[in-house]
């Protein structure tokens, strides 16, 4: 009842304004320090009796050192919020005071001992360093209860876990219990006054419940050993949270006391290799770029990496207005804070209009030009075929002519790993999008053609990883498509950066692939999600856990597996993340017949001929059975004869 009422009271000063608490504690100090001068005095002459002969003294002793501590901010550090600085202010506020006292005690008659005003000193700056870090150490003893605080540990001894502890100390919100380290010299040690302890101890306290979530104070931990640790974290069953990296806090958009959900994305694939800034800038810096689908997840994010590299004007083509809003507004707010002279231009418009692309192209002067327009969801471009033939392959085509024909000297098609062996219509359209690009750079071209491909990236539009965390919030269940379905991953920059890489080293025609390191089973992503957040999975062996997961099936095209090669044949490249294949391609005539066929089927608005169209020519597609296709013969080139009209099949060009 007592500690209660304490608290009571405690919260209804905490509650006053600050000048109120200014106010409170200048008077404190008022009372306070002429003692401190009386006990200076019985120091000096040991002896308790009062001092008659110097009265005087005490009360200007009160009022010069309040004065001068206010006039070096000590009544201006914040109590939760001390450091150094409050601690400076103390020692130059009393020394201040000192002096002063000293100097007015040489204009009176009676003589004051100069060791007064030396014990004087150090009796209040002892008094005030004392009391202020003694009311800080109170108030977050004394109301972690009432403020009924959630109690956490933190994993990392470090400097940044001696940051995240004293912010949360500072806080209202979370109490930190322990410190977590792996580094014997550190355990049995305290930081910030809470005790460090080994894996071990954390442990324990888990058991008890005594720790309901543990942050990860580690910002510069290698992927690979963030995993493991993660992995250990996931036995305990609590939740795990982690602080942003030195890099998000450096450049303003994160504080180290913004606990956030461990991003799945950090623990997936490898390590990230540190780009080359030499294939970066070589073909942006400088340079007029044009990123078509630049609204999009890939293209939006291909748009941040190449504002980064100063281009002197970059070109953003989008078809969609609401998209093409906010990544030139998010755009101008990165050209103005980095202070670079880029011109930015948003255009609307669709990259299957040749002409339009040719007309920006030239009159913007474009030197490169990265193609991530394209229709990419699997389910929405299976059950609509003839727009994923017009977006992905007509609309490759006709970048890839407006480009050649207005001189662009570098044109860059971002691919997808769907493409290789594809059972869907998004992946062979992709495909064929890339041998077009193939064909075009075998006959000879001024512009350097090359594709990159790629697996999935995180963060994405319809990624895996934001639907589970969405699933998981809202109670459950989590859906999978299989059991047994795995996926390559990899992080927007990460891909993005190498997108543009890769395309610098381009000769003509090749077929980059990107190193996505180990694929990942999609169910074991699921139950790792799931942990992370505290929760536990619900299935036979824990009826009462929290989040159930169910499987829906495979959706339309979708296969278990997914490959970056459609064969063996690769080599390295001038860099360790990129890999160029060897892959077979259509000749010239090949290309203009199928692309008069794609043209009259979509004229006539055939959905089957185009599927049928595919089929023929992009060898290993063959769409799954349920889709109600015939297997595809493996290796054909040669276009199915009934959609195909004479009349049109001349063969005179590619249109």
């Amino acid at each position: 009842m007592a500690l209660s009422a304490m608290q009571r009271s405690v919260s209804r000063v905490l509650q006053c304004s600050r000048w109120q608490k200014r106010g409170i504690m200048m008077i404190a100090d008022a009372l306070i320090l002429p003692l401190l001068l009386w006990g200076a005095y019985a120091l000096r002459f040991s002896t308790v009796q009062p001092v008659v002969h110097d009265s005087w003294l005490f009360p200007v002793a009160a009022l010069t050192s309040v004065a001068m501590l206010y006039v070096c901010g000590f009544y201006r550090s914040i109590l939760r919020y001390l450091g150094s600085e409050a601690a400076w202010s103390i020692v130059t506020g009393m020394a201040a005071s000192v002096i002063t006292l000293a100097a007015m005690s040489y204009m009176v008659p009676a003589e004051v001992p100069r060791s007064i005003f030396v014990i004087y000193w150090l009796l209040g700056t002892m008094y005030l360093g004392a009391s202020r870090f003694l009311a800080r150490r109170f108030l977050f003893r004394v109301m972690a209860g009432y403020l009924n605080r959630e109690r956490v540990a933190v994993f990392g001894a470090g400097e940044a876990g001696a940051q995240l502890v004293a912010a949360l100390q500072s806080g209202r919100e979370l109490n930190p219990v322990l410190v977590v380290d792996d580094d014997p010299g550190k355990q049995g040690s305290l930081l910030c006054g809470v005790p460090v302890v080994n894996r071990q101890g954390l442990q324990a306290k888990a058991k008890q419940g005594a720790v309901t979530t543990v942050l990860l104070a580690l910002p510069t931990l290698p992927r690979h050993r963030r995993m493991a640790l993660v992995n250990w974290l996931e036995q305990l069953d609590i939740r795990v949270q982690t602080v942003p990296t030195f890099n998000d806090i450096a450049s303003g958009r994160a504080r180290l006391d913004e606990i956030q959900d461990v991003a799945i994305e950090d623990l997936l694939g490898r390590d990230t290799v540190p780009p080359r800034l030499d294939l970066l800038s070589r073909c942006i810096s400088g340079k007029h770029v044009l990123v078509t689908g630049a609204g999009g997840s890939i293209g939006s994010e291909l748009c941040r990496q190449i504002v980064k590299l100063a281009p002197a004007r970059l070109v953003l083509l989008e078809q969609s207005e609401v998209a093409l809003y906010d990544i030139e507004r998010e755009l101008r707010g990165l050209i103005e804070l980095s202070g670079r002279d880029t011109t930015l231009v948003p255009m609307l418009g669709s990259v299957v209009n040749r002409g339009h692309v040719q007309r920006l192209c030239r009159e913007n002067r474009i030197d490169t030009l990265y193609h991530a327009a394209a229709y990419k969801h699997v389910p929405i471009v299976e059950a609509n075929p003839a727009a994923g033939v017009r977006n992905n392959i007509i609309g490759t085509l006709a970048a890839a002519e407006g480009a050649e024909a207005a001189g662009v000297k570098h044109f860059i098609l971002v691919s997808t790993d769907k493409a290789v062996r594809p059972t869907n219509v998004m992946g062979a359209t992709k495909r064929f999008a890339e041998m077009v690009l193939q064909t075009m750079a075998a006959r000879g071209s001024e512009t350097v053609f090359s594709i990159v491909r790629f697996g999935n990236v995180l963060g994405s539009s319809g990624s895996v990883v934001p639907l589970f965390r969405d699933q998981i919030r809202q109670g459950g269940p989590v859906t999978v498509t299989h059991p047994e379905v795995v996926r390559y991953f990899m992080t927007i920059p990460e891909a993005s950066q190498l997108v543009i890489q890769a395309g610098a080293m381009a000769k003509g025609g090749e077929v980059f692939v990107l190193d996505m390191g180990e694929p990942v089973r999609i169910l074991d992503l699921a139950q790792t999600m799931i942990r992370l957040m505290g929760l536990s999975v619900r299935d036979e062996s824990n009826p009462e856990g929290d989040i159930e997961i169910v499987f829906s099936g495979l959706r339309p095209g979708e296969k278990l597996f997914e490959e970056l090669l459609i064969g063996d044949a690769s080599v390295r490249t001038e860099h360790e993340m990129i890999m160029q294949a060897h892959e077979e391609t259509l000749s010239d005539s090949d290309v203009v017949t199928a692309m008069e066929a794609f043209r009259a089927a979509l004229d006539r608005g055939q959905s089957e001929p185009l599927k049928a169209l595919l089929r023929s020519y992009v060898n290993g597609y063959q769409p799954r059975q349920e889709d109600g296709e015939a297997p595809a013969a493996r290796g054909g080139v040669e276009p199915v004869d009934t959609v195909i009209d004479p009349q049109v099949a001349s063969g005179k060009g590619v249109h």
